[in-house]
């Protein structure tokens, strides 16, 4: 019998109430992981973690918003308060622009995204690390950054750049944390069909069409097929890998 691939282990997650997060929590629980899920929004949090523990899963959950910076170190804190200690982490909570070129956005919109989507990540980034040398454990870290971050994003320009300044804090962390046994990497998801897409999709007419035609395989990913990449990440079966960020796009990208 195959071993699960987080067997005894302890993840968090956040945007884990709905899209890849929740998908990735529901994954990370049936490898046999104790889950900590993390949203801003908390009924969809219960019914994701409600789902997880009637399948005999260890899971909680905890209300946070990644604008926040004493909830995101609590959130974090709480996975250890609630099981022990730390040792993986998904890192998926974001905020999408409305869509429009650069000179679209205004300076309050431009913080409100830069406080979620970068600062956000840092500081849950920086719990974690925190986290795992307390216990005195090597840990591993996924981020979720996009393929709109590997080139020019017109249609969203603030949320391409802050994706793009996360596969850079990502792969700063890998070199810097290495030494302590911390793996550090990023998944770069393309059309995928979530919640958060429909938004964009309700605002932008014809999306859905241009972006499966301008992908290989011809289809949008279903949020399951992105968290098999984060859980391999997480993995020990990816055990030298650190710093990489990890195209999950159906070949858009390449």
């Amino acid at each position: 019998m195959t071993t699960p691939l987080l067997q005894d282990k302890v993840a968090f997650v956040s945007g884990a109430g709905r899209g890849i997060g929740a998908a990735a929590a529901r994954l990370f629980a049936r490898e046999g992981a104790a889950v900590l899920l993390a949203a801003r929004t908390e009924a969809e949090l219960a019914a994701v973690t409600d789902d997880l523990q009637a399948g005999g899963a260890e899971a909680a959950y905890v209300v946070c918003d990644l604008a926040d910076p004493g909830g995101v170190a609590a959130a974090v804190q709480a996975a250890v308060d609630r099981f022990g200690r730390l040792d993986l982490a998904f890192n998926n909570g974001a905020a999408l622009q409305a869509p429009g070129p650069v000179e679209a956005l205004d300076v309050t919109g431009f913080d409100a995204l830069y406080e979620i989507n970068l600062r956000g990540l840092w500081l849950s980034m920086r719990a974690q690390a925190a986290a795992f040398r307390a216990a005195g454990r090597p840990g591993a870290i996924v981020n979720t950054s996009s393929v709109g971050s590997l080139r020019a994003n017109p249609a969203l320009p603030a949320y391409g750049a802050l994706k793009r300044a996360v596969n850079s804090l990502t792969q700063s962390a890998a070199v810097s944390w290495g030494p302590d046994g911390i793996r550090v990497n990023a998944i770069a998801p393309g059309n995928t069909r979530t919640e958060m897409m429909a938004d964009w999709q309700r605002q932008t007419p014809g999306l859905q069409e241009r972006l499966v035609a301008a992908t290989p395989l011809g289809r949008q990913a279903e949020p399951a097929e992105v968290a098999e990449a984060a859980l391999w990440l997480l993995s020990d079966r990816a055990s030298f890998v650190t710093g990489a960020v990890l195209q999950v796009d159906g070949g858009a990208g390449a």
